[in-house]
């Protein structure tokens, strides 16, 4: 199986810096379920590292990540399966986000290009998120007869508050630009083109150059504060995913994506 997530250690003036790469080569960085185990065991690979103190996570030169890859064959064998086996594979996502976001060392994700779907999930599951001017995130999970899962609703409510939140996640085909995501404090800075890399690893700088210790105690702190009530809002997203998945709109949400035509939908 290739890697299709890289890890470099040791970065920053005193080596306290570490890049998690995402990087399929087809400038489209899809979230294949293979994509998602090697992202997950990427954050729970720094559990007791003790000399990282922040984690930049950064996707190809053109994309962040384009989301779940609907055209993934383990991905499409979801049609098929029962609701057992649905229900453990569609915990993969979760999975995924919680182990980024309970890591101990801050983490910043540097977004290039089109940021989509799962992809936004990932982004906010992260402290901060640096953007490029010419990207954009879209969340086209409603447009494809789904539910958005991965307990991003509750993190995005906690970021952009409740009316933005259903504007991004219904309007499900509006591109949310670099400065709509930072004026709605989606992101937490704008880079020109090419450069989000670069202003996410100058910003990683000033967290490492902070005392560790104190860094992670805060960061703690401000996480369970802010999350301590996600699990009670969001504990049915799996169940919610596999009964939409089941729906006659998710078929034809499906189906009209890769026909490239609009869905008509009958709220069945």
């Amino acid at each position: 199986m290739p890697d299709f997530v890289t890890i470099e250690k040791g970065l920053g003036p005193d080596g306290r810096i570490a890049v998690v790469k995402l990087d399929r080569g087809d400038g489209i960085n899809a979230l294949s379920p293979e994509v998602m185990r090697q992202l997950t065991h990427a954050a729970r690979s720094f559990e007791d590292d003790a000399s990282t103190s922040v984690v930049v996570l950064t996707g190809g030169t053109k994309s962040f990540t384009a989301g779940f890859d609907l055209k993934d064959p383990e991905g499409r064998a979801r049609k098929t399966m029962d609701l057992g086996t649905l229900r453990r594979h569609l915990k993969l996502g979760p999975r995924m986000t919680r182990a980024w976001q309970e890591m101990e060392q801050i983490t910043i994700g540097a977004i290039e290009g089109f940021c989509v779907g799962g992809g936004v999930a990932l982004a906010v599951a992260l402290d901060f998120r640096v953007m490029a001017r010419n990207g954009h995130m879209r969340v086209p999970e409603i447009g494809l007869g789904m539910n958005m899962s991965w307990q991003s609703v509750p993190r995005m409510l906690h970021l952009i508050g409740p009316a933005r939140t259903k504007q991004a996640v219904i309007l499900a085909d509006h591109r949310i630009t670099a400065d709509e995501a930072y004026e709605w404090g989606l992101v937490e800075q704008v880079a020109d083109p090419g450069k989000a890399f670069d202003a996410a690893m100058a910003l990683a700088e000033k967290v490492a150059a902070q005392p560790p210790l104190s860094v992670a105690m805060t960061k703690l702190t401000v996480n369970r504060l802010t999350h301590a009530l996600d699990d009670l809002t969001s504990h049915m997203d799996v169940d919610q995913f596999a009964l939409a998945s089941l729906s006659e709109d998710h078929k034809e949400g499906v189906a009209a994506f890769l026909e490239r035509r609009k869905p008509k939908f009958r709220g069945r």
